[in-house]
């Protein structure tokens, strides 16, 4: 089974790997032999850190800045990548926010496109920056990440991010049938209650205690139990796995 996950010298991008999920990732591709692209926005500490836990190891890592909901900072960092390492074979749609807990009333215009901008928006322009040499050449993986959230509406003040992972949900089905045909995979993760800091930042420690109370397995899921699964996808493991989304919550939404 070793040989079906190995991914010796395939070149990935992750946005969002400066922490959390995309972190875990990163790291996970190297240890299997991939080259990594550390996409981030602000937390460049961060970024620098995965990058030297990787190179450390003996792997290769760079790490590039990029916004990107700007179509322009997405082209640089996918061309950026493609000068270092070559072609990009692997993308995963990591980068994302819930960015402010925000009720019906109290969302303006402004907030909802960012949340649209940066958790669905992002996905498209980073799929259409490589899908192009990834049909020239017959192959390629994208995995997006969603969230339980898109399934089940998330909780107060969350309803623009849980559209736009529901968002991700169905882009992932119709990107995986336009792509296949080029021997492109496209699939989804969805992560449930994960120990990042996503939650530090937008749940309680009381909500956080009664969100493990609904999980069959009584506890948050780790970063490298979502990474796993992130890298299974993108593996010849997973070969004939298309369109689909694998939802990583120890159980608390069984489909």
């Amino acid at each position: 089974m070793d040989s079906y996950l190995a991914l010796q010298d395939k070149v990935v991008v992750v946005t969002g790997a400066s922490s959390g999920i995309g972190a875990a990732t990163a790291i996970l591709f190297s240890e299997v032999g991939a080259r990594v692209v550390i996409g981030y926005n602000r937390n460049r500490a961060g970024a620098e850190l995965v990058r030297n836990k990787i190179t450390g190891a003996g792997g290769h890592a760079i790490v590039i800045q990029a916004d990107i909901t700007r179509s322009s900072e997405v082209d640089s960092l996918i061309k950026q990548a493609v000068d270092t390492f070559g072609p990009i074979d692997i993308l995963v749609n990591n980068a994302g926010s819930l960015i402010e807990r925000l009720p019906l009333l109290k969302m303006t215009e402004l907030k909802w496109d960012a949340v649209m901008d940066l958790n669905l928006k992002s996905a498209m322009m980073c799929s259409q920056a490589v899908a192009g040499s990834m049909m020239e050449r017959g192959c390629g993986v994208i995995v997006n990440i969603a969230s339980i959230a898109g399934r089940n509406g998330g909780g107060v003040g969350a309803g623009a991010y849980a559209t736009a992972k529901g968002g991700i949900i169905t882009w992932t089905k119709a990107l995986a049938k336009e792509l296949a045909p080029y021997g492109i995979r496209v699939n989804c993760v969805s992560p449930g209650v994960i120990d990042t800091p996503f939650h530090e930042t937008f749940t309680t420690p009381e909500i956080m205690h009664n969100l493990i109370q609904t999980i069959p397995l009584k506890r948050a899921g780790t970063p490298m139990e979502c990474a796993k699964v992130i890298v299974f996808l993108a593996s010849d493991a997973a070969s004939y796995v298309v369109g689909e989304t694998i939802e990583v919550n120890g159980g608390q939404l069984m489909l």
